[in-house]
């Protein structure tokens, strides 16, 4: 359960600087931001491994650069659920999955895996 919520907060912090560093990512209010996290949490559980499966031929002939399009696909798919968060354009949801991406990534390195180190 600790690990969820902690997945959770970097997952807000991840959108959030998002916001404030990619152009045409938007935030109405801190509610929307809450929503947010919560859908792309439940997005990337459902919805990107079978865009993962369904595009991998694309990803394999691009060594992977495809997975920024199918993250970039996720996080507009949220925007397009949620109406107090808007991302503007396939560029703008490419650079908040490299952010997204980038945040999750350092906050793993710094949380490390606690189940593997027992």
């Amino acid at each position: 359960m600790l690990r969820f919520i902690v997945q959770f907060l970097v997952t807000c912090l991840a959108l959030w600087a998002a916001s404030r560093i990619v152009p045409g990512v938007s935030f109405s209010d801190s509610g929307s931001l809450i929503l947010a996290a919560i859908l792309l949490g439940v997005a990337n559980a459902i919805v990107r491994p079978i865009l993962t499966i369904l595009t991998f031929p694309l990803t394999i002939l691009t060594f992977g650069l495809f997975l920024l399009v199918v993250n970039a696909a996720v996080i507009g798919l949220v925007a397009w659920l949620l109406g107090g968060f808007a991302v503007n354009g396939l560029a703008a949801g490419i650079g908040a999955a490299i952010v997204t991406g980038v945040i999750s990534w350092i906050a793993g390195w710094f949380i490390g895996d606690r189940e593997a180190a027992r």
